[in-house]
């Protein structure tokens, strides 16, 4: 049976994770009461424990906050090791509706046509559920990277173009190049996702050797322009609305940050009660204590 977008999606989902990441991730969902629970980012592709792990909780029923995902930061102390972990919270149902494009958001599609794994689940019917809404994802990048993209070129150009288009929209801050790393560290995962999702999403397209040319008629490649647009001039607006929002709800922003700072600078600043409740009235002090600790170092 040739491969669908589906079965490679459903495959993709099941890698193997190692078992804290796994431990993890069923404390998170146990404690949520989620759905499900998605690992991704550079741990999933390099099996590391250090830095910090990727997870976003997916919960029953509807959306409770306008303003999604949440997001917080926590340190878990686990067969002897720390393992710290980013945790985005949001209903299934909505990411589910991100993921098909449905809303003006641009991030889950872009997040999640990316690998991922479900490492915990609250069974076979949240399974289908969430492997759906990845494969959505996949169509819905796939469609707007159709029309963003050149008119004829290999899957990485029109990949490219989609990421590119997506950084200037969301108002993110990449390194030059940083969709280049992506296609290349997560070569296999690409390796003949655009035509497969093209299929799903019934658009046609000529193949020459490494080249493809997808077969758009006019009346809907405008109307994915035109929806394309619309998310473009809202997703500034929407991310910096986010950023706003995390600075009063990131749950352990101090220790994320204070985290952070040792890593990228080996200066340790102490997290005190009043610090990990009040991060933003907590700014200036740590900066003075920041400016101190670096003057004895010299």
């Amino acid at each position: 049976m040739s491969e669908t977008l589906h079965s490679r999606i459903a495959a993709s989902l099941t890698r193997e994770v190692r078992s804290e990441v796994a431990a993890y991730a069923a404390m998170l969902g146990r404690e949520a009461g989620a759905c499900a629970v998605l690992f991704y980012g550079s741990n999933l592709r390099t099996g590391s424990l250090e830095g910090v792990l990727d997870f976003y909780v997916l919960l029953p029923g509807a959306q409770q906050e306008k303003i999604w995902p949440r997001v917080s930061y926590r340190e878990w102390e686990h067969a002897g090791e720390t393992l710290r972990a980013k945790i985005a919270t949001m209903s299934l149902d909505k990411f589910a509706e991100a993921a098909r494009g449905d809303s003006r958001d641009t991030t889950i599609w872009t997040r999640f046509v990316q690998p991922s794994a479900l490492v915990w689940s609250g069974g076979e019917g949240v399974n289908a559920l969430v492997t759906e809404a990845i494969c959505q994802a996949a169509r819905t990048a796939a469609r707007f990277a159709a029309v963003l993209g050149p008119d004829r070129g290999a899957p990485q150009d029109f990949w490219r173009a989609l990421f590119q288009a997506t950084y200037r929209a969301e108002f993110r801050v990449e390194k030059p190049g940083r969709e280049d790393s992506i296609l290349s560290v997560n070569a296999d995962h690409f390796d003949g996702l655009l035509a497969l999702a093209w299929e799903a999403d019934g658009i046609l397209f000529a193949r020459e050797g490494e080249q493809l040319s997808p077969q758009i008629p006019a009346h809907r490649r405008s109307a994915i322009l035109r929806e394309w647009r619309a998310r473009e001039r809202i997703g500034k607006p929407l991310n910096i609305l986010r950023l706003a929002k995390a600075t009063t709800t990131f749950e352990g922003a101090a220790r994320y940050g204070a985290w952070k700072l040792e890593r990228h600078t080996g200066i340790a600043l102490e997290v005190t009660p009043f610090r990990e409740k009040h991060p933003l009235l907590a700014m200036p002090g740590a900066a003075i204590d920041l400016w101190r600790a670096r003057r004895r170092r010299k």
